[in-house]
């Protein structure tokens, strides 16, 4: 079943046209790669996803309605859908691990603070993270900082999560424990994951799905076992050189 689909998706800023007629869907539960050279509209695409960029042209249908025609109040509820794993983690440095996590549902739910509590640490056990509640973010490690921001992007339980780079900067050890909490959330939560990767040893762990963005428009679309075998030479010299770089 496709939950988001994307229809004639075109997007420009000023004269610089970004893409143009992306046409892909995404189905329930999968996790979708989405790869391309920098400057190719990666993150420009993600933000469309739940409107915050709105195209030149073309539609975006969650569940069957166009985010794009959503009233204000429906806005906000699909964005609470969405829960962002920022490339550079986005932590609140200024309070403290448990602090950083709890902070949505203070936002956006009236939990009591046993409940609170409650959710916070089945957030981090959900991660892997224990013991840290009073720690401050600034002494954890790239890993642990990563772990923290996944917390802090499930407790609201999304049916959608964005990943922005989720291995950027971080050794191959730390760079798998993701790949493999990326997956385990996907089974265990029955989440929807969107990931902006260039790291191809990441996209054959987790990808069901991958899309390459490439002479601005979506180049190739297709399941990690057809990129194996793909006869795309531009998508081919990508995931060398990715792989090269890694």
């Amino acid at each position: 079943m496709s939950i988001i689909q994307i229809n004639n998706l075109s997007k420009s800023f000023g004269d610089n046209l970004i893409w143009s007629d992306l046409t892909f869907d995404i189905t329930e539960g999968e996790t979708l790669a989405v790869i391309g050279q920098s400057g190719c509209g990666k993150s420009v695409l993600m933000k469309h996803l739940n409107a915050l960029l709105h195209p030149d042209t073309g539609e975006v249908f969650i569940d069957g309605k166009n985010v794009f025609e959503l009233k204000y109040m429906e806005l906000r509820q699909l964005r609470q859908r969405f829960g962002v794993l920022f490339q550079g983690s986005a932590l609140f440095d200024s309070i403290n691990c448990f602090e950083n996590v709890a902070f949505p549902l203070r936002f956006f739910t009236d939990y009591s603070e046993e409940r609170i509590r409650n959710e916070v640490h089945e957030a981090f056990k959900l991660v892997q993270l224990s013991g840290i509640d009073d720690q401050p973010t600034a002494s954890l490690s790239g890993g642990m900082r990563k772990r923290l921001a996944l917390a802090r992007a499930i407790i609201l339980r999304p049916d959608f999560l964005l990943y922005d780079e989720p291995t950027s900067g971080l050794d191959p050890v730390f760079s798998n424990e993701i790949n493999e909490l990326i997956n385990e959330l996907a089974d265990n939560l029955e989440i929807t994951s969107i990931v902006i990767t260039h790291d191809m040893h990441s996209v054959l762990r987790i990808a069901d799905k991958i899309i390459f963005l490439d002479e601005q428009k979506l180049s190739w679309f297709g399941t990690k076992e057809e990129l194996k075998t793909v006869n795309h030479p531009r998508l081919e010299r990508f995931v060398r050189a990715s792989e090269y770089q890694i």
